[in-house]
């Protein structure tokens, strides 16, 4: 019998009972979660990267506490034994036929898909910033190989003007850019060059941050560190070697008006979107983002699909202390919706910034959908309203093997479920 031509071979359908779209935190996470639940599940594994991340250390990288190879180890390495490893992208979704198509052609069908890609960082938004990114005192802690630029710079840096961007919401970790602003701020302040070097923070929102029971301890360091704020600002364009930002303010009545202002040090955050997989398919809502139900996780359309990590359209914060809370949730409705499992759990929309507003203080944020404030430890142990030493010290010391040895292993340290969907929503 001849063989088949190789076309058909492309095409040929590879089942899986779980797909995973994803081997970020989120990917890794849900997949060690799913077989501490239940080791003899066929779970494949999307991804075409090499290496995976720890993209929370990328601040301290850039406030020189941490050395970048720290936060980055082998893909290889971090995939959960029994997972099986497809090193590919997704190309096309096609939910009516429970199946994804890969770059190559390949068709991958499934009986439960969970989709977590993550986000993309829309450099080509701001004119100019690709070209000069990592030189022209023009740097970002949202990349691997530019957050050791940033303390390069900080530490050159004896005076002049250190802006710090942040431009619309959603974006993974909104306190992220501010983070980069304290932690250089510190460092200065420690080297007496607050007032010849003069820091201005540039945000495309209204507030400092979005919940207001931690701005009165941010407000604090914006004060010691003579901070200037300016709200309403989103940049647009950069100009690198004549180091000039471009910014677009808006107006109370609506209106917008351009303004440039030179710098000698830039620090970026890019605006961000829903991968473009994820946007031109019949998954996404009409802003772009994987459209899930805020509780469940679950597919508003396709009950075979669920989703969590930095993709979804939740009001939760983007951050990894979110995907950590998530995988737990999803892991669990995923073997409910395959007949393993009865109970359906809920997310509460938990997020957490540890927000470093110096080298040893950390105002450790934690809160749910709406802003409810969510401790994790009794105020009198540590209350995240304020700077404190022991914050610091769980960001610096406990969060990093945490990360690698807990909540990618399946460990579910403070981060099992413990509600169900009918008592959320009672």
């Amino acid at each position: 019998m001849p063989a088949a031509p190789s076309s058909a071979i492309r095409h040929e359908a590879d089942h899986h009972a779980v797909l995973i779209v994803g081997a970020g935190a989120a990917g890794i996470a849900v997949a060690s979660s799913l077989l501490a639940r239940d080791r003899s599940l066929d779970i494949a594994l999307l991804d075409p990267a090499d290496v995976h991340y720890y993209q929370p250390g990328w601040t301290m990288v850039g406030g020189g506490i941490f050395k970048a190879a720290s936060t980055a180890r082998t893909m290889a390495s971090t995939i959960p034994a029994g997972v099986r490893w497809i090193k590919a992208a997704v190309s096309r979704f096609e939910p009516e036929d429970h199946r994804v198509i890969l770059g190559d052609g390949r068709a991958l069908s499934y009986r439960q898909l969970i989709v977590c890609p993550g986000l993309t960082l829309d450099w080509k938004a701001i004119e100019g910033l690709e070209e000069t990114l990592g030189r022209n005192g023009v740097t970002s802690n949202y990349r691997y190989d530019l957050a050791p630029y940033t303390w390069e710079l900080v530490q050159n840096l004896r005076e002049g003007r250190a802006l710090f961007t942040q431009p619309p919401m959603p974006i993974k970790c909104a306190g992220a850019p501010q983070k980069a602003m304290y932690l250089s701020c510190d460092h200065w302040l420690r080297n007496d060059r607050i007032g010849p070097v003069r820091a201005q923070f540039f945000n495309a929102g209204a507030v400092l941050f979005g919940v207001a029971d931690y701005v009165p301890a941010l407000m604090e360091y914006v004060d010691r560190y003579a901070i200037e704020l300016n709200y309403a600002h989103r940049l647009v364009a950069v100009d690198g070697p004549n180091q000039r930002a471009t910014f677009v303010r808006t107006l109370a009545d609506g209106t917008t008006q351009s303004m440039v202002q030179p710098f000698d040090m830039l620090h970026v955050v890019p605006p961000q979107i829903a991968p473009e997989v994820i946007r031109n398919s019949p998954l996404a809502d009409s802003a772009g983002w994987l459209d899930v139900d805020p509780v469940t996780l679950q597919h508003r359309v396709f009950a075979d699909i669920h989703g969590l990590g930095d993709v979804i359209n939740t009001g939760n914060a983007k951050t990894a202390a979110a995907a950590r809370k998530q995988a737990p949730v999803v892991a669990n409705n995923v073997l409910a919706a395959l007949g393993l499992q009865s109970a359906v759990m809920a997310y509460d929309g938990y997020g957490s910034c540890p927000l470093t507003v110096a080298r040893g203080k950390i105002v450790l944020a934690e809160f749910t959908y709406g802003g409810k404030l969510a401790p994790s430890f009794p105020r009198w142990l540590l209350d995240g309203r304020k700077a404190t030493r022991l914050a610091w010290w769980l960001k610096a010391r406990v969060l990093p093997p945490l990360y690698w040895r807990g909540m990618l292993k399946g460990r579910e340290w403070m981060a099992k479920p413990t509600r169900t969907v009918q008592e959320a929503r009672s």
